[in-house]
Parts: structure tokens; sequence; C-alpha cells
């Protein structure tokens, strides 16, 4: 299963792909038989994949598409250049909520933005779904700019982070 748009490929990576993740030698890419950059993993990343996420994509009783990594692949240069993951399941509302990262060096080239468009519209034709919600940090304008463009609205502040919102 995948989505996919003019421009990319977004496929959620199965429980062996997400185990290889953190791994430095390809065979994640390997495995979804893309080009290969380097990729850096942080540490904390990697302890959230092996003690969070991965015993979710694991527990037959979640549906995974919620807890996995989706990998964003160029088409153009059959690269990854991105990630992004829901974290968790609609919860009674009906709500899920997306995060997203883009590679250093495939900023600025919309590729979350159209990759956060498509997969609202993939989570709104979940029948479960009603809204999608996002939290960014108040100095990050480029992820800001993501979501504004993708029609997501303000509805809140923490004291770390600026809420928002799509509804269906």
């Amino acid at each position: 299963m995948h989505v996919q748009t003019p421009r990319l490929h977004i496929i959620p990576l199965t429980k062996e792909q997400l185990a290889n993740y953190s791994i430095p030698d390809f065979s994640l890419e390997n495995s979804l038989h893309v080009n290969t950059i380097p990729r850096i993993v942080p540490e904390f990343l990697a302890n959230v994949i092996n003690n969070k996420i991965l015993p979710s994509v694991t527990d037959t009783s979640k549906n995974y598409l919620y807890y996995t990594f989706w990998t964003i692949i160029s088409k153009q240069e059959n690269i990854m250049v991105a990630d992004l993951c829901f974290k968790g399941e609609p919860n009674d509302n009906g709500e899920i909520e997306i995060g997203y990262g883009t590679y250093p060096a495939f900023e600025g080239k919309g590729f979350m933005t159209e990759a956060v468009g498509e997969m609202v519209r993939w989570a709104f034709a979940q029948a479960n779904v009603q809204s999608v919600t996002a939290q960014t940090d108040p100095t990050n304008i480029a992820s800001q700019k993501i979501l504004e463009k993708n029609n997501f609205v303000e509805y809140g502040r923490t004291a770390e982070n600026i809420l928002w919102r799509i509804d269906k």
C-alpha cells in the first residue's frame, strides 16, 4: 500500500523496515529500492522508534498505519526526502495528530507541503477520522507555513507549541 502525488511516493514502513530505519547500512533504502544517501538518525529518535513506535506497530490489535513512519520518496530522484507519521489511532472525537520532518538537503522544495496535504486527504478518507491536528515550535516558521498552506488553523498555544487543526 502507498499513497502518491505527482512528485512523491508516500510509503508506510513495515515493521521490518521500521526496525532498519536507525541502522546506517542502507538496508531500509535497499528494501525500498531507492537511491542511497547518508541519513543520520538522532539517538532520541532511535529510542522513540525502538521503545514506543515499534511496539505499537507490532501490536496486531492496532492499525499500524497510524503508528509507523511513512517515508516520502521523490519520484524524480528516487530518493527518500522526508518522513511523517500519525501519533496513534483516532481518539473518541475522531482526531489524529500528524508529525513530520524533511531531511535537511531537501528542505524548501515543497515536498512536505505536498505530502502533508495528501496524507490529510488519505486520513479524511478513513471513516473514523474527523480532524487532523499538529503542533509546531513557535520558532519553526517553515513548519507553520506547511500547515497554513494545507488549510490548518491555529487553535491554541501551550508553553512550548502552537496547536493546529483541520477538520473534515
